[in-house]
């Protein structure tokens, strides 16, 4: 269907066989694979339809997305679901400069999938390193430290386990 040219046939065939029949090592590889596929669709929207196909598990597309340089469709994603800590703050620390807005988003992402007891292996380390990309993104943004501060205190509000440990470790940084 899409080697006839005809834009309703290759419509077609994305609509019936562009998710399942590109599946590929790594939600990103999938992205990759489908956007050279079907060049006449937007990868928004690619994004969004990879996304729907995996309900509940829609954060795994941040990579994706933030390679594509949807920013806001990656934050969005990191809204829905769980996405690996680790990868939300190396993303703050490479956009801290040049996309000051997204990194701060993605930092308080991180914070927040740990302080919800996501992530593997998750040191005292890995949530200072979060919250300095989140304090960095913010200056960068023009924001205050304070505001940044208010914020991280009301992700580790909680009663949770995770939520307290969390707290634990950035008690001299949240105490200002």
């Amino acid at each position: 269907m899409l080697s006839s040219g005809l834009a309703e046939d290759a419509a077609e065939a994305y609509t019936r066989y562009a998710v399942a029949g590109s599946q590929a090592t790594t939600y990103l590889a999938t992205f990759r694979a489908i956007t050279k596929k079907y060049p006449f669709k937007a990868p928004a929207d690619i994004l969004l339809d990879l996304a729907a196909s995996t309900q509940g598990e829609e954060g795994k597309w941040f990579a994706a997305a933030k390679s594509a340089g949807l920013l806001t469709e990656a934050i969005a994603l990191v809204a829905q679901s769980p996405t690996d800590p680790h990868t939300l703050t190396r993303a703050a620390l490479d956009h801290g400069q040049t996309h000051p807005q997204f990194a701060l988003d993605a930092a308080l992402a991180a914070l927040h999938w740990m302080a919800q007891g996501r992530g593997y292996d998750i040191t005292a380390a890995d949530v200072h390193e979060a919250f300095q990309a989140a304090l960095a993104a913010s200056r960068n943004a023009g924001r205050s430290d304070q505001h940044t501060v208010a914020e991280v205190r009301a992700l580790l509000a909680g009663p949770g386990a995770a939520q307290q440990s969390l707290a634990k470790v950035l008690v001299r940084e949240l105490a200002g």
